[in-house]
């Protein structure tokens, strides 16, 4: 083997000479070779036609064929990239979003033109004097059409990243606006509504899940499950948390929350529905205080949990509700603490049923009366009255740090570490 023409190019000199010749020749007949391939495109990838997309379809056959030709006659124009094609063909079809597989089947497809043209001129032109050169010439053919098609794949690949990375920053930006109230503004509402896929208008749930110390996720595939259920949402990954909105459409807030349980491995806060887009800077505020309403992982939907809401939103209030309602309770000895706060929890639930707190707590109603008693003497509040009740109870979401509750002395815990004021002050 000889080294001819360009870095790369070693072949025998009559496979060199032979595709030399014959490239030249079909250098004056790359319309129809482009005619060819485009027909030939057509009918096996309809998606070039239903995107009418057929100029541009010819334009790159021509472009693309016209390269591979000059490649094999060794005719490249000085100073040119000879994957230029190539490579611009792999951007705009990323652009365009036509799938890979379908522009390297179209490409596959160039390449067969390609050689079947260099068979034909052999014969047709010279008689089949080149036939037996063109053999030793396939190997180096088929590797120039490989070469073109990785540096398309490279091309296509980069722009969809490049593409990705776009998108992903314009959704991030319109969400924030909408987050930071801008959903007043008509025309940034029907540009986010557009960047985010979604309706301007309807019923739409707010997700916020706050980032974990730890850098564990939260949430795991939740759009995934949304759309499984026919609910299109939108998502940014943010700073301090992840944010979420699904577009309900028709179906009930229930069924985008059951979609939603199974994914939320850390604390999530959804909103009630808010009305459209513009109203998101409102749902991210409902939904944020209803993840702080969570101390573990779980989805905490704000409307299942507007007394925890309360406190959470609460912080300066928060300890003092906590004196208020529990009082003295909080300055009993730790055993004995538990045990009270535990049977406070059980009569509450209860609706200040002796009987059946004592049913709950698998013990015998005197002893449950004898400790409502002690209760009652050490908080000051009486358990048959409804404010006091109210303060009893908000006292013991209070005590949970509202964590959503952990029983058997985990309140009483929580409330020792709170920075309670004294009793009596205020």
């Amino acid at each position: 083997m000889l080294p001819t023409g360009r870095p790369g190019r070693r072949l025998p000199r009559a496979a060199d000479e032979a595709l030399r010749v014959l490239g030249t020749a079909l250098l004056d007949d790359v319309e129809g070779l482009a005619d060819r391939l485009t027909v030939l495109v057509l009918q096996r990838e309809p998606l070039y036609a239903e995107r009418d997309m057929l100029e541009e379809l010819r334009t790159a056959s021509r472009a693309n064929l016209q390269r591979g030709i000059q490649v094999i006659a060794d005719q490249v124009p000085a100073g040119v990239d000879p994957e230029d094609t190539s490579r611009d063909t792999g951007r705009r079809r990323a652009r365009a979003g036509v799938p890979l597989e379908v522009v390297l089947r179209a490409y596959r497809l160039g390449g067969r033109v390609l050689w079947e043209a260099l068979l034909e001129a052999s014969r047709r032109r010279f008689d089949g004097g080149y036939d037996e050169a063109l053999l030793d010439a396939a190997g180096y053919v088929w590797r120039v059409n490989d070469g073109s098609s990785s540096a398309l794949v490279q091309a296509y690949r980069q722009e969809e990243l490049r593409l990705q990375s776009h998108d992903l920053g314009r959704r991030h930006a319109v969400l924030d606006g909408l987050i930071e109230g801008r959903g007043s503004d008509p025309v940034f509402l029907r540009d986010a509504a557009a960047v985010l896929g979604l309706p301007e208008v309807g019923p739409v749930l707010c997700v916020v899940a706050p980032a974990d110390p730890s850098g564990e996720e939260a949430l795991r595939a939740p759009q995934e499950a949304l759309a499984a259920v026919g609910i299109a949402s939108a998502w940014a990954l943010r700073p301090r948390d992840e944010v979420g909105v699904a577009a309900l459409g028709h179906r009930a807030a229930r069924v985008a929350l059951d979609a939603l349980r199974p994914c939320a491995t850390g604390r999530v806060g959804v909103s009630p529905p808010v009305d459209g887009l513009g109203e998101l800077d409102t749902g991210y505020r409902l939904a944020h205080t209803a993840a702080r309403t969570l101390h573990g992982p779980g989805l905490a939907v704000l409307d299942e949990r507007l007394p925890e809401a309360l406190l959470a939103d609460s912080p300066e209030l928060a300890p003092r509700v906590v004196r208020a309602g529990l009082g003295g309770l909080l300055d009993l000895p730790p055993a004995d603490r538990d045990t009270l706060l535990q049977t406070l929890e059980q009569l509450l639930a209860a609706g200040g049923s002796p009987t059946h707190a004592a049913a709950a707590l698998f013990c015998h109603r005197n002893t449950v009366i004898y400790r409502m008693r002690r209760i009652e003497a050490v908080t000051g509040r009486s358990v048959a009255d409804p404010r006091d009740r109210l303060l009893l109870t908000l006292g013991l979401l209070g005590a949970r740090g509202v964590s959503g509750g952990t029983r058997d002395g985990a309140a009483a815990r929580t409330a020792s570490a709170l920075p309670l004021p004294p009793a009596g002050g205020g």
